[in-house]
């Protein structure tokens, strides 16, 4: 499973006196030390951690989604992003320094950060929701956000780019035809252990499960080193993501 449009990052796609996005995806799990306090105290706790989220760090665009029964090692997702990586480090520290950070671990962490496709331009080709000729990442708020890193093999990068852009036409051509998965590529060369860092949103997991089926037998996609772990968001207030994690339905 890769993604409708192609990823490999050209060092002339982007000016590099523009700012651009980095995208951070955090996935937390609420010890169940947690669940046998008081009601009390954890209710005054996920208060407290809700207004972190609530009020980020300034420069800091925040989404959070409830992973509860959906992974077994995470409940909770929070989706940050900034132009610097400064307030996203901020952000962290006061959630971890919170009453109920002292009971989370961090299971997944992933980083990366926007650049236009150097695939844009290719037959069959266009930027998908902007995403692909943009520097800059912004959520579409859909219902089901759908997470995973991302290698390709190393082969891939000893094709010609020609040949390359051709391959990656049939991938885009299935691509297009779900115009409602919207689709968010950080690449993470050289700034976390993947290749890039991918996320969908959809207003069902049937469309992404359609989408990932279809693009099974491309050619491109016989290139894929890997391409999990991967996670089922749903997009969930914070005091509701919170209290699903504590148990509470």
């Amino acid at each position: 499973m890769s993604a409708p449009r192609g990823h490999d990052p050209p060092p002339s796609a982007n000016d590099e006196n523009e700012p651009r996005d980095f995208v951070k995806y955090t996935f937390f799990h609420l010890r169940p030390e947690w669940r046998r306090l008081p009601r009390s105290e954890r209710d005054a706790g996920k208060v407290r951690f809700a207004s972190v989220l609530e009020t980020p760090p300034e420069g800091v665009l925040l989404r959070t989604y409830s992973l509860t029964g959906l992974k077994a090692d995470a409940e909770m997702m929070v989706w940050s992003i900034a132009t610097e990586l400064a307030p996203i480090q901020e952000l962290h520290a006061r959630l971890l320094g919170s009453p109920l950070g002292g009971y989370l671990d961090t299971a997944y962490s992933y980083l990366g950060m926007a650049r236009r496709s150097e695939y844009v331009g290719a037959v069959g080709a266009h930027a998908h929701g902007g995403e692909g000729g943009e520097t800059h990442r912004r959520p579409f708020d859909l219902p089901y956000l759908f997470v995973y890193p991302f290698v390709k093999k190393r082969e891939w990068y000893g094709i010609p780019f020609e040949e390359r852009r051709r391959i990656m036409g049939e991938h885009f051509r299935i691509g297009h035809k779900y115009p409602k998965v919207r689709i968010h590529t950080g690449y993470s060369f050289g700034i976390d252990d993947a290749e890039f860092i991918l996320s969908f949103e959809a207003e069902t997991p049937a469309e992404f499960l359609d989408l990932v089926s279809d693009l099974r037998p491309t050619e491109a996609s016989r290139f894929t080193e890997l391409e999990t772990p991967i996670f089922t968001c749903v997009l969930t207030p914070p005091a509701r993501m919170l209290d699903l994690a504590d148990g509470l339905p």
